[in-house]
């Protein structure tokens, strides 16, 4: 597996395994309509927007690949809560591949990557309550659920969302 920051040309295969990831993880969360029909397109535009520079905070994307195929990513902020610390905004491994270590490899590259640029604080991310799969892999890499919101998600469905939070990234170290 190598690690590699990603670049705008990236951003294609990024959208395409973010739209996968959502079409088998979010199956009877989302609607089947938007998951069926709209995700590829509005996975495209939002990494478009992403990497034109429309983001308002510094923000990195980790991808894993094996054998010159993207096989993970992990988008995080550098420091975006005062209280919480770096913001993981996405961390997806194509739906083939999930359970092979490549999500918790992704983990640990992020920490290293805030360490070296010097970042301070923790990391939290935000998880669909009802995403069971993916709660349970944050809980058994030692994050703790923290609180709760409810998040308008881009087929306009309400969902309640869980805050996970590693006060000590360290731990995500492997």
């Amino acid at each position: 597996m190598i690690f590699r920051e990603a670049t705008a040309a990236d951003g294609v295969a990024i959208a395409r395994l973010h739209a996968e990831s959502w079409r088998s993880a979010y199956r009877g969360i989302f609607s089947d309509d938007f998951l069926d029909h709209r995700v590829h397109q509005e996975r495209k535009k939002s990494w478009q927007a992403r990497f034109s520079g429309d983001e308002s905070h510094a923000f990195f994307v980790l991808l894993a690949e094996n054998n010159a195929r993207l096989a993970g990513f992990a988008c995080t902020f550098r420091e975006k809560d005062p209280i919480w610390g770096s913001y993981l905004d996405n961390l997806h491994v194509a739906p083939e591949l999930t359970g092979q270590g490549i999500g918790r490899s992704l983990l640990s590259e992020v920490v290293r990557r805030l360490e070296r640029n010097g970042t301070r604080g923790g990391l939290f991310l935000w998880v669909v309550e009802r995403n069971h799969r993916a709660r349970e892999f944050y809980e058994k890499a030692g994050g703790t659920i923290v609180g709760s919101e409810l998040h308008i998600m881009p087929d306009g469905q309400s969902v309640v969302a869980l805050r996970c939070h590693w006060p000590d990234t360290r731990r995500l170290l492997l």
